[in-house]
């Protein structure tokens, strides 16, 4: 699992175009079918862009990251949100260094999200597992559990679809995939060049190496259930059908 380093910095503009607004609009249709919660923890939050805005709507948030870096950026736009001060004032946000294969909190909370493909950086099937029962344990009774991750045949189409290629005035990226199609893992290589100053022609680079492991939709599906939860539904990219193998984001609702 990446710590993300100098990657941490340049995050949200290499992620702008991300689907943000819909991984909001999914948790908030989740929660007005399984009942809204007040505290909520977000696993693997990054740079707060989902933490933030449900801090907003009125959710009480803690998020969780491994990687300091990603949670001083976080810390950071939190201070500069125009209600940002408000927010850590009254408490409506904390943000935690925590491994999401060990998470904990003092108390439960009512909802659990982890969305942007998170546990796809769990490597390991055990890893898996023991986030899926940190969760049950961290959860009040009845609490819901949301989270995506790609589809198995999404890290093939990463291999076949590659290079990717993305060039701004201030940064840019050459983005290549590794596919070992047994363990079904890919291994992502960043070649980062960030301008040193606007209108600069000189760039600083750097290289990042992320790896991403997906997982048997059912096997998963069945880990929720070992762990304890006793409702697990799979949906398909961001809308709420029966994920097939054309799914690319599976999307994972178990209750508590």
């Amino acid at each position: 699992m990446s710590s993300y380093g100098k990657f941490a910095y340049v995050y949200d503009e290499l992620m702008a175009d991300m689907p943000y607004p819909q991984w909001l609009a999914f948790a908030e249709t989740a929660w007005e079918r399984l009942g809204k919660p007040k505290t909520v923890a977000e696993l693997g939050c990054g740079t707060g862009s989902l933490t933030i805005p449900l801090a907003e709507a009125g959710y009480h948030m803690t998020g969780v990251d491994l990687s300091s870096d990603m949670l001083a950026v976080a810390r950071q736009k939190m201070e500069e949100h125009p209600r940002g001060r408000r927010f850590i004032r009254k408490g409506s946000v904390q943000w935690i260094r925590q491994d999401m294969r060990e998470w904990e909190l003092p108390e439960p909370v009512d909802s659990v999200i982890s969305f942007c493909d998170s546990l796809n950086y769990v490597l390991e099937e055990n890893g898996i597992a023991s986030v899926f029962k940190r969760t049950y344990d961290g959860l009040k009774p009845g609490g819901s559990f949301l989270f995506d991750v790609h589809h198995p045949n999404t890290l093939i189409s990463y291999a076949e679809e590659q290079p990717f290629v993305m060039e701004e005035s201030s940064v840019s990226y050459i983005w290549t995939c590794e596919l070992d199609a047994p363990r079904r893992e890919i291994e992502h290589h960043l070649s980062i060049f960030v301008s040193e100053e606007p209108g600069s022609d000189r760039y600083r680079r750097f290289e990042e190496v992320h790896i991403q492991r997906a997982y048997d939709p059912e096997w998963m599906a069945e880990e929720l259930r070992r762990a304890g939860f006793s409702q697990v539904r799979v949906y398909a990219d961001f809308k709420w059908i029966s994920a097939g193998n054309n799914a690319q984001r599976l999307f994972y609702v178990a209750v508590k």
